[in-house]
């Protein structure tokens, strides 16, 4: 007759299997991983959690496959680790690949830890931290794998806009194994040679197309975040992607119902945004650093910026004004005059969707000549794409601000932000300038005939452009006309966005009932 072992035993017998499922790969897969300069999952979620502290699920799940050896090779946990805690006291869900068993791989037992684990976070409604370092897809359980592929995509999709999404690139990622990464919010990547992400290794483009590339030019750090843009943060350090992470979680609310955490800054409301006026040129074709007006509006100077090193004509990023989280939209002269193209288009209109879904009000700081133009922006499709950054401004419900800094041309004007788009106040700088084209171009256009037919087509060339420029190449006939709310001393820019975002805290708009729209992607 069977006799149960007492409980102390059995006790025992619990610390002993938990300890070997702490281990996860043994003890010498966790040493060639420190070997390359990279942490355990385990030790990437206790620098992320409070603490270091954590709640493991489903600790003991282990593969069902038996095929090629697998009936061998059974871990617990099955090669990521998930669970939830505390991070800087708000509850986050995390999963963490484990590339000591078997190379991170993921098959069906390791698809459905990281599905429960959403389904959790959604049922509660608390961000969910991926951290990915993975071989890919596991080959050894066939089809089933790819059907886990599925169902953590499906998940990423069921979550978006209800939750934040954030993934660690801490690891390579090939095929499949991208895409999960790509469908969330925001992805931080790590440099180094142990960091990439490809859909196609080199191996493969060497044979199909006879080009040789290494990793990392084809898919490091370096190469999604300043070329492809599907990387918004690039780090230095494992340690720094967390303390990232963390960052960024500070500016966002858990779920879709909730407003952004407020924080009292200590930067007081009503203060002068003073110098701001000394930043930007008389000459209205000199650049200058639309950044450092941002550092001088928002609170402490503090601006995390999203996608830095991507589509640089444009600036996207979170701040605090008076202590309420906002995301900001601006040009930036200093590349292609502050001109819009088809990725500062898409790289907008991605930033303006998620802080529409999450509530955080826009603010949009305008100096923009127009679209780039060209053979090359026109056969890319610089129409469909600046086409998603009107769709998004107009699609969002969120309290939207409007300052025009100086140049506001054509499209872009609209892509930027105005009242019959959807901004709920508009202001301008006396610098602003507001028109369909820039003064130059308009003059050639309205008195072509004139400067051909003159004796001096050069005089009468400046003569037009300084008319033109005084009637319509400032923000006065645009204010007369109720296109601009009021024109401001750009010291008193910080004052009336708060004054703004205090009245807008209760702004609701409706929307026609519809299952979702069909932006131009």
């Amino acid at each position: 007759m069977y006799e149960k072992p007492p409980v102390e035993k059995l006790i025992e017998e619990l610390r002993q299997l938990k300890e070997k499922a702490y281990k996860g790969g043994g003890d010498e897969r966790i040493q060639f991983q420190h070997s390359k300069g990279k942490l355990t999952a385990r030790e990437r979620l206790a620098l992320l959690f409070d603490d270091g502290k954590f709640n493991e699920i489903m600790t003991f799940a282990t593969t069902r496959a038996t095929e090629f050896g697998l009936d061998k090779q059974r871990f617990y946990g099955d090669g990521v680790v998930t669970g939830w805690g505390k991070v800087d006291g708000r509850t986050v869900f995390a999963y963490a690949q484990d590339f000591t068993v078997l190379g991170g791989s993921l098959g069906e037992t390791h698809a459905n830890k990281i599905v429960r684990a959403y389904e959790l976070a959604l049922k509660v409604g608390a961000p969910v931290v991926g951290i990915n370092d993975s071989g890919g897809a596991r080959i050894q359980e066939g089809a089933l794998s790819l059907e886990g592929y599925g169902a953590v995509f499906k998940m990423n999709v069921m979550a978006s806009g209800v939750i934040p999404q954030i993934t660690i690139m801490a690891g390579p990622a090939a095929g499949g194994a991208v895409y999960s990464p790509a469908l969330t919010d925001f992805i931080i990547m790590i440099k180094g040679d142990a960091y990439y992400m490809f859909v196609t290794g080199p191996e493969i483009t060497k044979v199909v197309l006879g080009e040789e590339v290494s990793f990392q030019d084809l898919g490091g750090a370096v190469v999604h975040a300043t070329k492809s843009g599907v990387v918004h943060f690039m780090v230095d350090s494992e340690q720094e992607a967390i303390n990232l992470t963390k960052r960024l979680l500070s500016y966002l609310p858990s779920n879709n119902m909730e407003e952004p955490p407020y924080i009292d800054t200590g930067d007081p409301a009503d203060r002068d945004a003073t110098g701001v006026e000394q930043i930007v040129p008389n000459d209205a074709a000199k650049p200058y650093n639309m950044r450092e007006i941002i550092y001088k509006i928002v609170d402490n100077g503090e601006f995390l910026e999203v996608h830095k090193h991507w589509a640089q004509n444009i600036i996207v990023g979170f701040a605090r004004i008076a202590g309420n989280v906002v995301g900001i939209v601006a040009n930036n002269p200093e590349e292609f005059g502050g001109s819009i193209d088809i990725d500062a288009a898409d790289k907008a209109a991605r930033f303006i969707r998620f802080c529409d879904a999450f509530n955080i009000p826009l603010i949009s700081l305008v100096d923009t000549p127009g679209y780039v133009p060209g053979t090359d922006q026109e056969y890319k499709g610089i129409i469909r794409h600046g086409a998603k950054m009107l769709y998004a401004f107009a699609e969002a419900t969120v309290p939207k601000i409007t300052v025009i800094v100086r140049k506001s041309y054509g499209g872009a004007h609209i892509a930027m932000s105005i009242k019959s788009l959807g901004a709920d106040l508009v202001y301008a700088w006396p610098t602003a300038e507001i028109a369909v084209t820039g003064p130059e171009g308009a003059v050639r256009i309205l008195y072509r005939k004139e400067i051909q037919q003159a004796s001096n087509p050069d005089d009468v060339l400046k003569q037009r452009i300084a008319e033109y420029r005084k009637l319509f190449a400032n923000p006065y006939w645009a204010a007369e006309k109720g296109l601009v709310d009021d024109v401001i001393e750009p010291k008193d820019t910080r004052r009336v966005i708060v004054a703004g975002l205090e009245m807008l805290k209760t702004k609701r708009e409706y929307r026609y009932p519809k299952k979702h729209g069909n932006i131009p992607l």
